[in-house]
């Protein structure tokens, strides 16, 4: 199995360094240089491993990884810092850190100390994750992200983004629909399906990115790659 590593270093040419090194070893990395794109990075996929610059701007280390701990996430951490005292280390450790690495250091030791971890952690199996353009969704967990955006859905938008995702490309009529979320169909003078697909396209489309759902006329609805 290849191991997912994300770097969050603010600095690019460790980051580069570091990135560079791990392929080579046959890691698969992600990187982040500040803490909003290492919870955005976690928010698309949970890597097996982080590698966390304490000093990295908004926010720093510490508190990305008392965001995680706080959030139930338990993916191992290995904080990297060029702090040396030992009160930076308890601080570190009590955010929720796994370990801890003092810059500069030698690569061979970062490869121990990531298999040590990996070896105490090991990755859970992979839930379902359904794909389609930048729509991203893992039903058991109901959430959904586009272009790496959480989308906050109720159980009804969720249940039916879910079901023309997993059919995505094909045409699903209203009676299927119906049928399948609401458990019967109201018949063709209802608006309830338009109405939700309306609150679906609002919450997908934002910023301006290209439309997912598409209307059949005369059928129903299908979601496809823009």
């Amino acid at each position: 199995m290849t191991h997912m590593v994300l770097i969050a270093e603010d600095d690019r040419a460790i980051r580069d360094s570091l990135a560079r090194a791990l392929m080579l070893e046959g890691y698969r990395v992600r990187i982040a240089a500040n803490g909003t794109q290492t919870l955005a990075v976690f928010a698309e996929q949970r890597p097996d491993v982080l590698l966390l610059d304490v000093m990295m701007p908004e926010p720093d280390g510490l508190e990305v990884c008392r965001r995680l701990r706080a959030a139930g996430d338990r993916t191992p951490v290995l904080m990297l810092t060029a702090r040396v005292e030992v009160p930076d280390r308890i601080a570190g450790l009590d955010a929720g850190a796994d370990d801890y690495l003092v810059k500069p250091f030698d690569v061979a030791e970062l490869f121990a100390r990531l298999r040590a971890l990996l070896r105490r952690n090991p990755p859970t199996p992979a839930a379902e994750v359904l794909t389609v353009a930048d729509l991203r969704m893992e039903p058991a967990a109901r959430r959904a992200w586009r272009a790496g955006q959480e989308l906050e859905l109720s159980r009804t938008e969720f249940d039916l983004l879910e079901l023309l995702t997993r059919h995505a490309g094909a045409v699903l009529d209203q009676a299927t629909l119906y049928e399948r979320i609401w458990g019967y169909d109201f018949g063709p003078g209802s608006k309830n399906l338009a109405v939700f697909i309306g609150y679906l396209r609002r919450k997908l489309d934002h910023s301006g990115l290209p439309p997912l759902i598409h209307t059949v006329r005369g059928v129903g609805y299908t979601l496809r790659e823009p």
